[in-house]
């Protein structure tokens, strides 16, 4: 499997931000790490490995980054208002500088790049792309919290509103925007076991649903909990219907 490490200075976050890319084809995988993660750590648990096959085949093809929510929302030692700051700068991050990135890697001036990720990470994955479904084409979001309130500890102003599907999705009418997530393949995937949160999987399904959003919803049963073997088997099963 081609791997390929790589960093650049970013103007957004003022600081070196690595990538690890593996992979030589196929539709990118932009994968934002969960809680304080770094971009090694699906790599680490050995999420990569569970996908290798798939990598080698070139049905797709992986950029895993750096979370920086331990400078953000896990942050405790800094005002809530700068927290959200901080997360709007990783926003600008992602779309003014790994966006741009992945088009230099793939040689496409309009790759396909999907999301994912697990957990906190998952919010990342669905946020993004609902964000921006000009860049985007679609989500893999694994055993996530959709409600950004849950990590500012009761902190909310138009930052946290405005990165918070199920705060915004609700209150949507522009149809153009609308239309073009109705464009898109978003998967959500959550297991029912122990510190798994099915109900707040099908509350965002919910949500997308009423405003006309397509998603599909695949709950797994009470054996599967938060914890690295379910994502193992969830992502490659994810990316087989996503790419198939």
């Amino acid at each position: 499997m081609e791997r390929n490490l790589d960093m650049w200075f970013s103007p957004a976050l003022n600081e070196e931000m690595p990538i690890v890319v593996y992979g030589h084809a196929g539709p990118a995988l932009l994968m934002f790490p969960s809680a304080a993660a770094d971009y090694l750590e699906y790599e680490r648990f050995y999420l990569i490995d569970s996908i290798k096959d798939q990598i080698e085949a070139g049905k797709v093809r992986c950029f895993s980054i750096n979370s920086i929510n331990s400078q953000s929302w896990l942050n405790d030692q800094i005002e809530p208002r700068q927290k959200a700051v901080r997360h709007q700068q990783f926003n600008n991050y992602i779309t003014d500088e790994v966006v741009p990135y992945i088009k230099t890697v793939t040689g496409e001036e309009s790759p396909s790049i999907y999301t994912t990720g697990v957990s906190f990470g998952a919010l990342h994955a669905l946020n993004t792309l609902l964000r921006r479904p000009d860049l985007f084409a679609g989500t893999i979001a694994l055993s996530g919290v959709y409600d950004l309130k849950s990590y500012s500890k009761g902190y909310f102003d138009e930052d946290v509103y405005f990165n918070s599907p199920a705060d915004y999705i609700p209150n949507l009418n522009d149809e153009d925007f609308l239309s073009k997530l109705r464009e898109k393949n978003i998967l959500i995937y959550t297991g029912s076991g122990d510190y798994e949160d099915p109900r707040e999987t099908w509350r965002i399904a919910q949500i997308l649903g009423e405003k006309g959003i397509p998603n599909w919803v695949d709950c797994w049963d009470n054996t599967y909990k938060h914890d690295w073997p379910t994502w193992r088997e969830m992502l490659p099963k994810a990316i087989n219907k996503c790419f198939d």
